[in-house]
């Protein structure tokens, strides 16, 4: 029985897109989740980060304008972090790789392979 692997994607990305393809080149057909338009609830956020083992602020996009401009040395706990993440997407690092209870953000992209 072939694991369900699900793939947090953004389809501008060419990491996003080039883990996608070495799913698909290694027989994985993923549920494909595209969370700038169907962005995790916190519960799905929270379980997102029990699988992939990390903090909120360990998947924050800090190279994004906003980032630099609004939240940078900002002291925060986790639970403002998600808040943030699910009021900007755009925030959340990419992609993310889930296969059952574990997860890897797939950068490199060759790190989806440690799922399959």
């Amino acid at each position: 029985m072939k694991k369900s692997i699900t793939i947090y994607h953004n389809p501008r990305c060419g990491k996003s897109r080039c883990a996608l393809e070495l799913l698909r080149e290694n027989g994985i057909e993923p549920k494909v989740v595209e969370y700038l338009k169907e962005v995790p609830d916190r519960e799905a956020m929270k379980l997102l980060l029990f699988r992939l083992h990390l903090r909120p602020h360990d998947i924050i996009r800090t190279g994004e304008e906003m980032y630099k401009k609004k939240l940078k040395g900002l002291n925060l706990n986790d639970d403002e972090w998600i808040t943030i993440m699910l009021e900007n997407p755009i925030l959340i690092e990419r992609p993310i790789v889930i296969a059952g209870n574990r997860g890897v953000v797939a950068r490199p992209p060759e790190k989806v392979l440690e799922l399959i």
